[in-house]
């Protein structure tokens, strides 16, 4: 199967604290990949620097296709079609969902591609529909007032607006309960059962977001580096015996 993200000898600092170390990762067109580690293993550290956070210095390669990202800026890789989901996400305040997704389109492309507002709502009502969300939630000021589930749910719909190649899904499972993780885990099928093509890189903590999801790869972080990869079973094992079975 193709390569669609290619990471290799990837070297990442915070604060002048070096958190991954020789980091190397293949990820397959269309498979969901899932990271899981204790706290402290570098898995955000590892989504920030895919990204291009500029809090993070990062060197090696990190290839989406055979293109270099670690030399672009973070809005160039969101255009080259990477896609980070925020596990805190913030509110912004007289800004609508509808406006915020709007500009997001707007920002991925070129001045004179921008696009046209019937194009937009038709897109928009569209997504909805799909993701069970009422219309009304877009004209709801961003994450002003949502629930910790209508905040990842917001994550969800971005996402399908986007389209990106590579979507990162940073601990999309904190602060959920059951059944607000079960919707956003619905979400999450219903936007891969759409792009068939498109890449997940899900990190999180436990198993319980993968009940409800179909993983192709699971692998296991520790100090900055993966040491350990299998298939869903493996997530199952880290459940019942914890992460001493790596350690």
């Amino acid at each position: 199967m193709a390569k669609i993200l290619t990471i290799k000898n990837l070297n990442a600092k915070v604060e002048n604290k070096e958190i991954l170390k020789n980091f190397n990762l293949e990820l397959e067109k269309g498979n969901i990949h899932v990271i899981m580690g204790p706290n402290g293993s570098g898995k955000s550290t590892l989504a920030n620097a895919i990204m291009g956070h500029p809090n993070y210095s990062a060197k090696g390669s990190v290839k989406l296709n055979t293109e270099e990202l670690l030399s672009l800026d973070p809005d160039e890789r969101s255009k080259k079609g990477i896609f980070l989901s925020f596990q805190y996400p913030v509110a912004i305040p007289g800004v609508t969902v509808s406006n915020f997704l709007r500009q997001a389109i707007n920002a991925r492309r070129e001045k004179n591609d921008e696009i046209k507002i019937p194009e937009f709502v038709k897109k928009l009502n569209k997504q909805l529909e799909i993701l069970h969300i009422p219309k009304e939630f877009s004209r709801r000021y961003l994450n002003e007032g949502f629930s910790g589930g209508e905040k990842k749910k917001m994550e969800i719909l971005q996402l399908a607006m986007l389209e990106p190649k590579v979507a990162i899904l940073d601990e999309t499972d904190s602060g959920l309960d059951i059944d607000a993780l079960k919707k956003v885990c619905e979400a999450i099928n219903i936007v891969k059962k759409e792009f068939p093509d498109m890449t997940l890189l899900i990190i999180t903590h436990y198993q319980r977001m993968l009940n409800y999801l179909n993983p192709d790869t699971i692998h296991v972080m520790l100090n900055g580096n993966i040491v350990k990869t299998g298939g869903p079973e493996l997530a199952q094992e880290l459940e019942k015996k914890g992460y001493s079975i790596i350690k």
